[in-house]
């Protein structure tokens, strides 16, 4: 049996119930084969290290205006052509 795989994310309710955080681009009824696939312990989800390198102190200084010294004039264009 062939079979299409669609990515799609789910959220992992107290009674241990998947929550799709989107609808399946499916019509079809029936069953379906589920993989899940789940962070190891130690790996950092991107979302919280986003939000504890937004409010680490560390980074107050690019809140400096003399820091911003790029503006959307600067460099050239990237066109891959390769």
């Amino acid at each position: 049996m062939t079979m299409r795989a669609i990515e799609t994310t789910a959220t992992v309710k107290e009674n241990n119930q998947l929550l799709l955080d989107n609808p399946v681009p499916h019509h079809r009824k029936g069953k379906v084969r589920l993989i899940i696939l789940l962070p190891d312990e130690d790996e950092i989800i991107e979302t919280e290290w986003l939000a504890a390198a937004s409010s680490n102190p560390v980074f107050d200084f690019l809140n400096d205006p003399q820091e911003d010294i790029y503006t959307n004039a600067d460099g050239k264009p990237f066109n891959n052509q390769g």
